[in-house]
């Protein structure tokens, strides 16, 4: 139960499980970039969750199609805004009010006023950090490994090639129906990919 928590949280980030016989998943390369979205589309109206598509350039729209939905990197920024309001706060608070209080001309030993340009600081710089970070971890970064690296085609996917990956830990994959349904959304190319280091490529 626990090991299966953990590969659908692995797999919301987009680290995949292979099957018990090293099958990683089927990558899928297209012709262009109207052809891969409109696979994603496909792909995602047949049921499939765990899939991501790798292009040289970010395409409009594919977010959509792919029903990512909107990213929770705003919300974690957000909890680290509210976490460096709160320490700076706490910060101002104690080292005016208790650690050193000095009585200057009766004034009260903690303002807000005083306190906005450190609150303001830490804020921001909470904010980001917790941005980046939320970044790296819903991404599943950073991952060294791969098993996508090991096949020739896919080095094109920084250049000039485009490409849907569906990991066989989907719960509707299925070698023979998954290539078919990729072939019928207009793939020049589909490969199985290995957890053990190759790839076996079938030319259209």
């Amino acid at each position: 139960m626990l090991k299966k928590i953990i590969q659908q949280i692995k797999a919301t980030m987009g680290v995949y499980e292979s099957r018990a016989d090293g099958v990683y998943g089927l990558l899928a390369e297209y012709s262009n970039p109207g052809t891969l979205i409109d696979a994603a589309r496909k792909v995602h109206g047949a049921g499939y969750r765990h899939f991501d598509t790798h292009t040289p350039f970010p395409i409009h729209g594919m977010d959509r199609a792919m029903g990512l939905g909107q990213s929770k990197v705003g919300y974690i920024t957000l909890i680290g805004g509210l976490c460096g309001l709160g320490l700076a706060t706490w910060l101002q608070w104690w080292t005016s009010a208790v650690d050193y209080p000095l009585n200057i001309s009766g004034k009260p030993f903690f303002a807000i006023e005083p306190s906005i340009p450190i609150m303001f600081e830490l804020t921001v710089l909470l904010s980001a950090l917790f941005a980046v970070g939320g970044m790296f971890l819903l991404n599943g970064l950073p991952r060294p490994y791969n098993p996508l690296f090991y096949s020739r085609a896919f080095t094109r996917a920084s250049d000039d090639a485009f490409f849907l990956h569906i990991a066989a830990s989907d719960t509707n994959f299925d070698l023979e129906e998954t290539e078919s349904m990729l072939r019928e959304a207009g793939a020049k190319a589909v490969e199985v990919i290995h957890d053990h280091g190759y790839s076996e490529l079938h030319k259209a």
